[in-house]
This record gives structure tokens, sequence and C-alpha cells, in this order.
């Protein structure tokens, strides 16, 4: 019996959300393709079928990722439109948030990825490179400000979450999370059009 229509596009998407959950928690090199597959309830042997490689994969987890985070923090932005702070100060909060820290398989793939990266092959290094060059536009159009101001901002944004993660003192990395915000914030309000 043929499979429905559509199906092979949903087993993609599956696997796809499998990997960004698994490189947002533990990075490219440390999980194997048989993870990824157990984690999208598959096979291994059914990898082939859907994508050429593991660069392959990974280049597109970038592109999905990003973009789920893209779409979190618009409905963030859009949910906080009647209240006392803007939408890119809300979106701050919640970014350097212990929340976004501690939810590594749900956050952000740009901190979980930017120690790794360098060291992946060129193509997923494009691909990283295309995928913060998204999100610093959205962030800065968010924010209003001009694109290097944008580039500062975001650098700020992914290094504290990325410091926050990897100390193993919570008060410290508390501290780290609310030091971003209030100066982060600062930016904002210095830089704004």
């Amino acid at each position: 019996m043929p499979y429905p229509k559509g199906h092979k596009l949903k087993v993609r998407s599956h696997i796809i959300t499998s990997a960004a959950k698994a490189f947002r928690t533990h990075g490219v090199r440390n999980i194997s393709l048989p993870h990824i597959m157990k984690g999208a309830g598959l096979t291994h042997g059914g990898f082939y079928s859907h994508f050429a490689n593991k660069d392959q994969l990974v280049m597109e987890t970038c592109h999905f990722a990003i973009s789920d985070t893209i779409d979190t923090l618009q409905r963030i932005a859009d949910q906080n439109k009647n209240e006392d702070q803007t939408s890119i100060e809300a979106v701050i909060d919640f970014y350097l948030s212990p929340l976004h820290r501690d939810q590594m398989e749900a956050g952000c793939i740009l901190p979980a990825l930017s120690g790794e990266v360098a060291q992946l092959p060129e193509n997923i290094r494009q691909a990283y490179t295309q995928e913060l060059q998204r999100f610093i536009a959205f962030i800065t159009n968010m924010a209003g400000i001009d694109p290097s101001n944008g580039y500062a901002l975001v650098s700020s944004m992914v290094g504290t979450v990325a410091l926050a993660r990897a100390v193993s003192d919570e008060k410290f990395s508390d501290a780290l999370l609310q030091a971003g915000r209030v100066q982060i914030k600062q930016m904002v309000s210095a830089g704004s059009r």
C-alpha cells in the first residue's frame, strides 16, 4: 500500500525537528544519525532517502531552528504590545531568561553551536552564517537600530546566553543574564534610529 500524499515531507520534518533538538542540546559532532533518527521515531536506514549526508541535515536544521526562534520571538513581541515595555525589550527579556538558558533543546541554536561551528565543514559554516545574518536582520529591524548596532546587539545576546549556559554556578549564571538584559537594553536605547 502506498504512503499517503505528503508522507515523505512529514517524515523529513520529524527528522529535522529531532536534529534541531539534538544539536541545540549536544552540538553537531556529539550526535549520531542513529540518535537523530531514533528521536524522530525512525530507523537509521531511512535517513539517506531524505538527506544526502549529515552536512545537508545540519544546514537544513540551522534554517529550521532560526525560523523557529524568530517565530517564537515574534510571538513574544506580539503578546507584549500592550505592556509597558517595547517589543524588543520583551524579546531581550525572554532571550536572556533562565527559561531560555535552561531549555536548550527548544532554544536558539546560535549560542548552542557558536563554539563548535568554526571547526565544521565550510558548507555548514556558510549555512550558519546566513542564518546568523537573518537573525541579526530580524533583531535589528525589531529594535529599530542600524546594522552595525544590530551586530553588537546580537553578539551580546548570543554571547551572554552561551556564557550563562557554560558556567557551573547558577547564581553567577543568573547574574550574567541580568547584567546582559540591562546592558543590552541600554544598547538599544542608545542606538535607536
